[in-house]
């Protein structure tokens, strides 16, 4: 009972190194793979018009033209942009950047 009444500091052995074990490797991190997606506009359809569906058919979106579109990252909107020509390949540039406190409310 005499250590418990002397107010000492009780540190356990070892749990500073436990605690460098615990710690998020910031390589590992940034290795990790996401997918990125552009989503030009949504809808929704009932069965039997997907089914009707054929080559040259027009299924109409929720955007207007010259909206932003989406960028989204695992599901989750972070941006939006619009669509550039980068050589031969399309690109996004980026018009407007969700702040950090909004995506947290989306997941």
């Amino acid at each position: 009972m005499d250590d418990l009444d002397n107010n000492a500091e009780i540190k356990p052995e070892g749990l500073g190194e436990e605690v460098k074990k615990n710690k998020i490797d910031s390589d590992v991190l940034q290795n990790i793979s996401v997918t990125i997606s552009l989503e030009v506009g949504r809808t929704s359809l009932k069965i039997r018009d997907i089914m009707s569906l054929s080559q040259g058919s027009v299924v109409e979106l929720d955007k207007l033209a010259g909206e932003p579109l989406d960028l989204l990252i695992n599901n989750t909107k972070v941006a939006q942009g619009e669509v550039v020509l980068v050589g031969d390949k399309y690109g996004v540039k980026l018009t407007n950047v969700v702040p950090a406190s909004e995506r947290v409310k989306q997941l």
